[in-house]
């Protein structure tokens, strides 16, 4: 079981756009998607006693959100990173392995990526994961880089959609399709 401290609201700012994208998609009817909590165990509060200033994780944690977009189980993580490159460390085995069984059972798998510094953020399918993990697995690099995403995954505002993620679901999905007609 790991402590936790202030690094909890790392990528806060990512979640609370897509908090408020996927209340909107909600509303549409587009999907119906939940943020996932991650089980912990208070052991310290502020004076006022209603902020946590630590605690423990009770389990490993899987994802950040699941749920269902027109008929198809979705289930994805935010991830934030401040340079050109994504550490893989920063996406761990028991979340890559949760993710692969739901793409085992029909479900797709991804994460959203916000490079910060540059202002973007994108999709990135499980199977582009798992090569980038396998990659370090085999000893190669232990990140991905920018350059190395599709443009075509680029998740960009769309009015009051601030992470609008369903047009890149939508090509993974195409993609997904071709790749299955050559199976």
């Amino acid at each position: 079981m790991g402590t936790w401290k202030s690094r909890g609201l790392r990528g806060s700012l990512l979640e609370e756009e897509i908090n408020h994208t996927i209340a909107l998609y909600e509303e549409k009817n587009l999907a119906l998607i939940q943020k996932i909590p991650t089980p912990i165990t208070p052991i310290k509060l502020d004076q006022s006693h209603k902020q946590i200033t630590l605690a423990y994780f009770d389990k490993k944690s899987t994802v950040d959100y699941m749920g269902i977009v027109q008929g198809i189980p979705i289930c994805f993580d935010a991830k934030e990173c401040h340079k050109d490159s994504f550490p893989l460390q920063n996406l761990h085995a028991h979340q890559m392995d949760f993710m692969k069984r739901f793409m085992l059972q029909g479900g797709i798998s991804f994460i959203i990526l916000s490079f910060s510094k540059r202002g973007e953020k994108y999709y990135v399918p499980y199977r582009e994961l798992e090569h980038f993990y396998r990659r370090m697995e085999e000893g190669g690099k232990k990140s991905f880089r920018y350059d190395e995403l599709r443009e075509a995954f680029l998740v960009e505002a769309k009015r009051d959609l601030l992470v609008h993620f369903l047009e890149a679901l939508n090509q993974d999905i195409s993609v997904l399709n071709e790749l299955s007609k050559k199976d």
